[in-house]
């Protein structure tokens, strides 16, 4: 079942309006996404060999599903910095420090889309806006739509689980530490990870 519409290269070829889909119809809404059963991650080299991960574990959004339109849902999502987790506490701080992310200066990561395309099957991409330290640039996010529910609450759910990757000195982020054995401490590569539930709003 689709929620964005696919991407068409043939503009100029007139296309029957297709029937929409009932289950699909019956998405269409305003969701706000559940931070308690939704999250967004990174996983970075470090050292060369190993990999590091963490979270946000503080993070707020909304998804505007259209089920007669896809083309025009949209998606925001706002992550606080502070609340980046790897586990290790002396980490975490060099990560909210001048040396990284500055939080204390730049609290909040935000994306906004502004294009979403259907791959194939259940699965998207959404294209928008990534901003870190006042920095802006473009992001596309390569997501699987999960489906959709009734939680034991009556909430009306659906679920998004996807990836994209970065080059975080596209965004100021340049520390670094050279290693005596060659190469270097953080890679400048990193993937971001997203698993979301959002909730739709009552009418």
């Amino acid at each position: 079942m689709g929620i964005f519409t696919r991407r068409s290269n043939e503009s100029a070829v007139a296309v029957a309006t297709l029937p929409v889909d009932p289950a699909l119809a019956a998405l269409t809404g305003d969701y706000t996404i559940d931070p308690a059963h939704s999250s967004i991650g990174f996983t970075v080299r470090h050292a060369m060999v190993t990999n590091v991960r963490g979270t946000f574990s503080e993070h707020e959004g909304a998804l505007r599903l259209d089920g007669a339109n896809p083309a025009a849902s949209s998606a925001s999502i706002d992550v606080r910095i502070a609340s980046i987790d790897t586990g290790i506490g002396d980490r975490d701080g060099h990560l909210r420090s001048g040396d990284f992310f500055d939080a204390e200066q730049f609290p909040l990561m935000s994306f906004r889309s502004t294009e979403a395309e259907q791959l194939g099957g259940d699965t998207y991409r959404i294209t928008g806006e990534l901003t870190i330290k006042d920095v802006t640039k473009p992001l596309s996010i390569d997501l699987e739509f999960n489906g959709s529910a009734t939680d034991v609450y009556g909430n009306e759910r659906v679920g998004f689980e996807g990836s994209a990757e970065i080059l975080r000195s596209a965004w100021g982020l340049t520390w670094n530490a050279a290693l005596e054995t060659g190469g270097v401490m953080v890679s400048d590569k990193v993937k971001l990870n997203f698993d979301i539930s959002a909730i739709k709003n009552a009418a």
